[in-house]
């Protein structure tokens, strides 16, 4: 080809795509805004339901100001909700088992979300907590598409939900002629809803990967004619590949050829943002990974998720010739300031059950004579966490009365729901000393999990404390006098504690060493941090069997914890961790007497002052017998806390 040709061709392009790009005769050009709520968890109001009070830091009636204004800027907007809706405050458990749902009730989450104009909303895996026949009769509430594709019917070949749909929509464009698109528009969630909910779903339901699934549907829609596709997936970003049926596969999903956007959510972090950085294919200046468009709006309402797309027509196909990807906030974290008002249309229609769930929480069942908190609880032990493992160790001991069980030793194991850190520095289970109430019973232990009994080895026993003590950073003996003590990417909701009857259990954490099991449960050091291991008062032998009670999540392997799965299970109890509590609670003259003894502790390390972020309300819980001492308060609502012993 001449030198000639070949800059005459090179012109002709030029000229080509500037048409295109400047809305010429050529192409027409079409500006569309995406916007993503996720896991909203029942916060339908700014109303924090366990401290009784108004919150500027999440709701949903803040976060429809922000629709509201979102779409005003833009001639063309579609709405989608990522699940994990209808479950995560009381609100959510009153109309599922409190005063339940009636045949012809509408559930407030779609009494709400049908007022928006949602265009489509994909199923969240805690959509499942409360079981298919609430599910079911609560998606048919919804006034607009409510789509999952790789939760199939227990045969396997048919879809127990819709899994996808082509919504077709007039859009304006930058000249005000209307043009109708095909948006497709998938739903997917995590696989592990198999393990979380086991109970609920056994038999009922099978689930497939979610990448092989969107490998398979986007094409389909693609062959329907989709001049866009949409993936909503509850899924977080992973930040090394995963094997098939992960949890976290957003990464995988944006390298399936033919997805436009991806709409994210499960994990309750916020992208684009700053944890992200260094992440493999995350573009956080345009919000993209791998070079697709993603978002994901943090939880209950804190933030609204945007995709700002340009469309062009080429030859009679629209594609993406630009996007951002963005968030907008309710609250401004650093100068700890509101920036919307809440729209007063869902107070307006779920008084009813805003007002019956108020009469509920604030019921009396008990008296505590102690303030009780999980400001300190992933640093020392908790009488917060004790609480639940005691009520959870009395239940099972009841269960396995007069059975060939009664005879094992028995422990109970329980974590800190409430932790703060990405959740935000005010949440943080927060009791004043006096009356208990449900929405105490409910700050203590948020979710609806049941009671599970598994039987495993003293080895197995000892794992299981290693994977919780993955939780902490390595102390460096000969490092920096003031070192960082806690993984701020390990979840709170898996820093198990164990106990035993009296002061049966005992046990150390020597954090100079490595963790022993990386977050998937693989090992990863020939190490040991769990130390001075002890079972009324002699090192706990490996070969011993035991009793460990504990939730129906962590018992069918939520949190990849090694040896745990359901062939462990040997006691299946219906009644959930929350009611058992409640009774236990009830039937003790106070909170604070008669329970378990304290059962660990991290060991000093010479040197070394080990220093932790915990809200800026800590500082009022610190007593004389902490182990725990203020170093600064931030400011932001978080203050740094180091331990003295």
């Amino acid at each position: 080809m001449s030198r000639r040709l070949s800059g005459a061709l090179a012109a002709l392009a030029w000229v080509t795509l500037a048409c295109v790009t400047t809305g010429g005769a050529q192409a027409a050009e079409v500006r569309l805004r995406v916007m993503q709520t996720s896991d909203i968890h029942m916060n339908l109001l700014n109303y924090d339901y366990y401290q009784d009070r108004e919150s500027q830091e999440f709701g949903l009636a803040k976060t429809i100001t922000l629709i509201h204004q979102a779409r005003a800027e833009v001639p063309n907007s579609l709405l989608f909700d990522n699940g994990d809706l209808l479950q995560g405050n009381p609100l959510g458990d009153l109309v599922a088992r409190v005063h339940p749902l009636k045949s012809t009730d509408v559930h407030p989450a779609y009494k709400v979300l049908n007022l928006l104009g949602v265009d489509a909303a994909n199923i969240g895996n805690h959509e499942f907590n409360y079981g298919l026949p609430f599910l079911r009769q609560a998606l048919a509430g919804a006034n607009f598409p409510t789509l999952n594709a790789n939760v199939m019917e227990a045969d396997g070949r048919r879809h127990a939900f819709t899994p996808s749909l082509l919504l077709e929509r007039p859009f304006t464009d930058e000249q005000g002629r209307t043009h109708k698109l095909k948006i497709g528009v998938l739903g997917l969630t995590p696989p592990q809803i198999l393990e979380w909910d086991r109970q609920n779903l056994a038999g009922r339901v099978q689930v497939r990967d979610m990448v092989d699934v969107a490998r398979e549907l986007v094409p389909a829609l693609r062959r329907q004619g989709a001049d866009l596709v949409v993936i909503i997936a509850h899924t977080g970003i992973e930040k090394t590949e995963l094997p098939r049926l992960s949890e976290n596969m957003a990464a995988q999903l944006a390298r399936v050829p033919g997805v436009d956007v991806l709409l994210l959510g499960h994990a309750h972090t916020e992208f684009p943002g700053p944890g992200f950085a260094g992440y493999p294919g995350a573009d956080l200046d345009k919000g993209r990974l791998f070079g697709v468009p993603a978002v994901m709006p943090g939880r209950w309402g804190d933030h609204l998720g945007l995709v700002d797309l340009r469309l062009s027509n080429q030859d009679g196909h629209w594609r993406v010739i630009d996007s951002r990807a963005s968030l907008r906030p309710i609250f401004d974290r650093s100068t700890r300031r509101p920036l919307v008002a809440a729209d007063p249309m869902p107070a307006a229609v779920i008084a009813a059950e805003h007002q019956a769930t108020l009469d509920h929480v604030r019921s009396q069942v008990a008296h505590t004579d102690t303030p009780i908190h999980s400001y300190f609880a992933q640093t020392v032990d908790s009488l917060a966490v004790r609480l639940v493992a005691q009520a959870q160790l009395r239940y099972a001991q009841r269960a396995v009365q007069g059975t060939a069980l009664e005879a094992l030793p028995m422990l109970s194991a329980a974590a800190p729901f409430k932790s703060g850190g990405r959740q935000g520095w005010t949440q943080y289970t927060d009791i004043p000393a006096g009356p208990i109430a449900i929405k105490h019973v409910a700050d203590l232990y948020v979710y609806p999990n049941t009671i599970k009994v598994v039987k495993l080895t003293g080895a197995q026993v000892r794992d299981w404390l290693e994977m919780s003590a993955g939780q902490f950073r390595r102390i460096d003996p000969a490092g920096p006098a003031q070192q960082a003590l806690l993984d701020t990417g390990y979840p709170g909701f898996n820093f198990d504690m164990m106990w035993g009857a009296g002061d049966g259990l005992r046990y150390e954490l020597d954090l100079t060493q490595p963790a022993r099991f990386d977050k998937e449960g693989r090992p990863a050091n020939d190490s040991h941090r769990v130390v001075n291991l002890t079972w009324r008062g002699k090192p706990l032998a490996d070969q011993a069997e035991f009793l460990v009670v504990t939730n129906n999540y962590r018992a069918y392997g939520g949190g990849h914890f090694p040896a745990l799965g359901a062939d462990k299970v040997v006691v299946d109890a219906p009644d959930e961790t929350r009611e058992a509590l409640a009774r236990d609670l009830a039937s003790q003259p106070s909170a604070d007497r008669g329970g378990l003894a304290p059962s660990w502790r991290i060991r000093p390390v010479t040197g070394v002052q080990m220093q932790f972020l915990s809200g800026a309300g800590a500082t009022a819980r610190l007593t004389p017998g902490t182990p725990v001492r203020l170093v600064k308060d931030n400011g932001d609502g978080s203050a740094l806390f180091e331990l003295t012993e």
